[in-house]
This record gives structure tokens, sequence and C-alpha cells, in this order.
């Protein structure tokens, strides 16, 4: 069976820990619900098995920066 998550264009994603969670949402000075949002129904989140409500970080290759960081919740869908 094909894994979303194997294709070279899919990026990282990674389900915070509520501990991490918290000290992104600090760090960068804002609410969960503030937040960009990915629906639950996304191949990648049905395969990592993330559920409503969680925090995501999507890690994403830059041509720039070498990666570049992304948070998103998932909501939904």
């Amino acid at each position: 069976m094909f894994k979303v998550t194997d294709h070279e264009m899919v990026p990282k994603h990674e389900v915070l820990t509520p501990q991490e969670r918290k000290e992104v949402l600090e760090t960068l000075g804002v609410e969960k619900e503030q937040l960009p949002v990915i629906k639950e129904t996304d191949p990648v989140i049905k395969e990592i098995g993330a559920k409503r409500g969680d925090v995501l970080r999507i890690i994403r290759k830059s041509q720039t920066a070498g990666h570049s960081v992304y948070y998103r919740r998932v909501v939904e869908g």
C-alpha cells in the first residue's frame, strides 16, 4: 500500500506533545485558535493518526533556509 508520507513532495508532519504545544504557542505569542488549519480529512493527517485539536509541526525543505517550520491545528474536515 502506498504511504503518502513516503512521497518526496510531502513535508514531514509531527504531532506536538502538550508541552511542546504550550512552548510553541508562548514563543509565537498566539492562541491555538489563531494558527492556520489543516483538515482531519487530509491524507497525511489520517496516515499519522492526528486528531481534531492537535497541533502539528510541518518541516518543509527550503532552498534559501535549508528548512522552514510551520504550525497547523487540526480541524473538522
